[in-house]
């Protein structure tokens, strides 16, 4: 098996927010790491520089998760540079808030492309090697409304239901070949997502939360390390929920 420091870790809208957070502890930990961006791609470089102060490899990566032909391209460019993932974080997603009666079908089809099946396309395209070499971490980010849902929130509900769905039923067929699978179910995490909310809207979330407070993102970004190591190789199919006690 590999050391974490001979380990790569690719991590999907990786340049901000959660995303960097992440890409920010493995690097800090040894791990190459690969950051994924769609267009943000001076905060994917701001997000690599952090990185390469930790003396590991790090490479940037534009892709549309949408689309098999640019993953599929993204994962050559990887190869390339020996760098295919061990670790794969699916963190890439987008959100929406709004009635359901008012939702148009091509926005249903946006968030459901984006967090559906941007998942399922860069899992199917980095597990060969995963199985291959018998070890591998897929480590899926999902939300608390997966698991309770919100009103008004319907769309992203939905799709991070099915992210849980994926993340339970893939952990059951990897299992056997050495590779885990995974997901974090943050609540309130203090990212660019919540900057919609004034400072009345924030204090009154603050209080509905038993912590007091929002999640700071390297506090997510510890637990899908956890998750990422060797010795986590018999926690698999789970989905676990940083949240603050919000939702038990």
């Amino acid at each position: 098996m590999k050391t974490l420091s001979e380990m790569t870790a690719l991590i999907t809208g990786g340049s901000r927010g959660i995303g960097a957070a992440i890409a920010q502890r493995f690097a800090a930990e040894g791990v190459n790491v690969v950051i994924h961006y769609l267009q943000s791609h001076e905060a994917a470089a701001e997000t690599a520089r952090f990185c390469m102060e930790s003396g590991v490899k790090v490479l940037t990566a534009a892709a549309d998760v949408r689309s098999k032909e640019q993953l599929a391209r993204m994962r050559d460019k990887l190869e390339q540079h020996g760098m295919m993932p061990d670790i794969v974080v699916n963190n890439a997603g987008i959100a929406h808030y709004g009635l359901l009666s008012d939702v148009e079908e091509s926005t249903w089809d946006d968030v459901m492309a984006v967090n559906l099946k941007g998942m399922f396309l860069c899992t199917q395209l980095f597990v060969p090697a995963m199985i291959r070499q018998r070890f591998g971490r897929i480590i899926n980010i999902s939300s608390v409304w997966g698991m309770s849902g919100a009103s008004c929130e319907v769309l992203y509900s939905t799709a991070k239901g099915g992210v849980n769905a994926f993340t339970k039923a893939l952990a059951k067929e990897l299992a056997p070949s050495g590779v885990t699978v995974n997901a974090v179910a943050p609540g309130a995490v203090d990212t660019a997502m919540l900057d919609h909310l004034n400072h009345e809207e924030r204090a009154a979330l603050e209080q509905e939360i038993p912590a007091g407070r929002l999640a700071r993102p390297d506090e997510i970004a510890s637990l899908v390390y956890f998750l990422a190591l060797p010795e986590s190789g018999y926690i698999t199919g789970q989905i676990i929920s940083p949240n603050g006690g919000w939702i038990t």
